[in-house]
């Protein structure tokens, strides 16, 4: 409790899921564009779909091999292009923990190649970049993948500081892009766009800061509170979006019947809260939520307890996507909540493998000998993009796949996408660029004694998630 300030690079050191830490001043991106990043193609995959074991890992690969087997007559066409720009390193490094994975399990998955509406049958490479956590990087290496090595399709997630320039890049070069795991008002409404002048060429699947309170409200009802909740953000994209007036969280919580207490947005990789920390503790707000790096969560949550400030709910976005990150916490992160967008309790199947959420799971802890976590939400950006290429007519063409991916209805491990369906606030399809994913929220818990990890992560509110079933009630923080 008393250790000093964890820095960036010191806690993903702890975590172990990410090498060393690069900075990510304004100015990295132009100093390191022209190194790249690693290649993966499917030209000889180490590892096949459904790799797991048991019984229903066996049954996973004949459903992958099924589902992907290329007609011998199939003529030879084109080479497609995936390009995938990710935070591996860095202070968002944890929303990248599960890439490898992503990617190996896409490319068993579809090694024979795509058979197209055109019925060639055409190879598939995933180009994969790291912006390391920096946004300038991000887009220069976007810019790089689409200008070089001319990717037909991009596909990026992990927070709106990497999807919104590689999307930016996109739009501005047309070239075809989905994303998933970001909030769409920061991806919509923080690049600019409106109902009337929507986006062309970059469409999400993503959250809404609406679901994530709705979800939380529900979370916090559950505790008997004073109704005072702390809330704090950083100086961002996404803290913009976070804190907006009209669309943002704070007026949801209001009408929601809580009274909030939100100090000014501090500034990227700070370490010390302690002014956040009294304002919170002088306002007697027994709830808190912030959306956070883990670092910065870390830092604060440890300068709380050395203070005293005791609220009974603690939660945060960004921090708490992967097992890794509470693992480097300890103790100290029994209770925390925090959204979740996937876990082997949702009930969709895996387009390209028939693979059930728990078989993904499954898969996922024997190929990496890691824990699974919400973050494996992202690979249903790979299903989205093979779903898109298959319908695309002339697959040489930006255009048409961008027909394709304006036509999408589908339904990915994330569950149902539907652009096809009317454009509404409200509703899944609020804007013409986004789909709503089903967003339920949860807390990670310490395991059992005897657990093959040291933490379990537990559904607790679908409010923003009504197709995924809840699996206990909320727990306060119990402090020793």
């Amino acid at each position: 409790m008393e250790s000093k300030p964890v820095s960036r690079r010191d806690f993903l050191k702890i975590a172990g899921i990410a090498g060393a830490t690069i900075g990510i001043g304004g100015g990295l991106g132009g100093l390191i564009a022209a190194c790249g990043g690693s290649t993966t193609t499917t030209a000889g995959p180490t590892t096949t779909a459904g790799g797991g074991t048991g019984t229903s890992a066996t049954t996973a690969t004949t459903v992958a091999a099924s589902t992907t087997t290329v007609s011998a007559g199939a003529q030879a066409g084109r080479e497609i292009k995936i390009g995938l720009v990710q935070p591996k390193t860095g202070a968002f490094a944890a929303f990248a923990v599960s890439d490898e994975w992503q990617v190996k399990h896409t490319e068993a998955a579809i090694k024979d190649g795509i058979v197209g509406v055109d019925g060639q049958n055409h190879k598939v490479t995933i180009l994969n970049r790291d912006s390391m956590s920096d946004s300038n990087r991000a887009a220069q290496v976007a810019g790089d993948l689409i200008q070089n090595d001319k990717v037909d399709l991009m596909v990026v997630s992990g927070t709106a500081d990497t999807v919104n320039p590689v999307a930016d890049q996109c739009e501005a070069q047309g070239t075809p892009s989905i994303s998933n795991s970001t909030p769409w008002q920061s991806f919509y409404m923080g690049r600019g766009a409106t109902p009337v002048k929507p986006f062309k060429w970059t469409y999400l699947h993503g959250l809404g800061l609406e679901q994530h309170t709705a979800n939380f409200v529900s979370m916090w009802n559950q505790i008997p509170t004073n109704k005072k909740v702390g809330l704090m953000f950083s100086n961002t994209a996404d803290g913009a979006a976070w804190t907006n007036a009209q669309t943002g969280m704070p007026p949801l919580v209001k009408a929601a019947g809580y009274a909030a207490t939100m100090p000014s947005m501090y500034n990227p990789g700070t370490e010390d809260f302690s002014a956040e920390i009294a304002a919170f503790k002088q306002a007697g707000c027994e709830i808190c939520y912030g959306v956070m790096t883990t670092p910065e969560l870390s830092n604060f949550w440890k300068g709380c307890l050395r203070a005293s400030y005791h609220p009974k709910l603690m939660g945060a976005a960004k921090a708490l996507v992967a097992a890794e990150e509470l693992n480097a916490l300890g103790s100290i992160g029994n209770n925390l909540y925090t959204s979740a967008g996937w876990t082997p309790g949702y009930p969709f199947t895996d387009t390209l493998t028939g693979m059930t959420a728990q078989q993904l799971a499954d898969e996922y802890e024997q190929m990496m000998g890691r824990q699974w976590g919400p973050i494996l939400q992202e690979y249903a950006r790979f299903e989205w993009a093979v779903d898109i290429l298959k319908r695309t007519k002339d697959l040489s063409s930006h255009d048409s796949i961008l027909e394709a991916l304006t036509a999408t209805k589908m339904t990915t491990t994330i569950g149902p996408i539907d652009f096809t369906s009317p454009v509404k606030l409200g509703t899944d399809h609020p804007v013409p660029n986004v789909y709503r994913v089903q967003m339920a929220a949860g807390q990670w818990r310490l395991a059992k004694p005897g657990s093959k990890w040291k933490f379990d992560f537990i559904l607790t509110a679908n409010a923003g998630a009504p197709l995924v079933p809840i699996q206990d009630k909320v727990q306060a923080i119990v402090y020793s």
